[in-house]
């Protein structure tokens, strides 16, 4: 058995009803489930579903489902509890305010605070702008790319380029695949200049001096004459694919011609 009490709600648009259901019998006896209708007739079971119906028409912050009243109060308990609720402020919420600088965790008997720094321009303590424009790069990955090669669809490796007289590889075991490699990733990922390694002492002991920003291999010259050499080979290779293109037209075209000669002679 379950009793229905249906009653206006003040705190919503005029028009919805509140219905509260109060169990009579079994185990759960006494409870009671609180639904509201809209002027339309429409059911709704949960806070959630309420708000997401009435959008930006009423707020249902303070608002208590099972009593349909407004409780300012309870909002502020809500507010009071997320501000010192852990998973909250894991999902963004406001953090601790608490500036003690850390404690470095080593096996030392004697406290090493952690340096803080900020790239924060108005700090006036200590302002590391490299650390906020640069990220770290790890010495000689180059040799990551070592051994891989380029196929074709039909699993056939292609062959690879030959690099220019004046491109000498710098640093340990790194040969001319690796090279090659390297420079391509440098036009690719990098808006600066492709020079090489332009110290001298890079060469003498690369783990140290080497330039991470620039590609393992000694400062080369782009002269005008390796210039005019590459657009030669550019104008070559234009003029054979447009050859290869012309008689490949050609070539279907011929078919064409054929095929219709032999289908108005059948």
């Amino acid at each position: 058995m379950m009793e229905r009490k249906r009653t206006d709600c003040p705190a919503l648009p005029p028009g919805w009803k509140k219905e509260e259901v109060i169990r009579k019998s079994g185990l759960s006896a006494g409870k009671s489930d609180v639904y509201y209708y809209s002027p339309s007739g429409k059911k709704f079971r949960s806070k959630p579903q309420l708000s997401r119906y009435l959008g930006n028409t009423v707020d249902l912050g303070c608002f208590d489902f099972r009593t349909g009243k407004m409780m300012p109060g309870k909002l502020q308990k809500n507010k009071q509890r997320l501000r010192h609720d852990p998973l909250s402020l894991a999902k963004g919420g406001k953090p601790d305010l608490n500036t003690a600088l850390p404690i470095r965790q080593t096996a030392s008997i004697f406290k090493q605070p952690v340096t803080k720094v900020t790239s924060h321009p108005g700090n006036k303590v200590k302002t590391d702008l490299q650390r906020a424009t640069e990220q770290p790069r790890q010495l000689f990955w180059e040799k990551r790319l070592k051994g891989l090669r380029s196929s074709d669809v039909t699993e056939e490796v292609l062959r690879t380029m030959d690099l220019p007289k004046g491109l000498q590889s710098v640093g340990p075991d790194s040969s001319d695949d690796t090279l090659l490699s390297a420079i391509a990733s440098a036009l690719h990922m990098s808006s600066s200049p492709i020079t090489g390694q332009t110290s001298v002492a890079a060469e003498k002991n690369p783990a140290i001096w080497l330039n991470t920003s620039q590609p393992l291999c000694k400062a080369f010259t782009v002269t005008d004459e390796h210039i005019r050499e590459q657009e030669l080979k550019v104008y070559q290779a234009r003029r054979s694919l447009e050859e290869a293109l012309m008689a490949d037209g050609l070539a279907r075209a011929a078919e064409n011609n054929r095929e219709l000669l032999e289908w108005k002679t059948a």
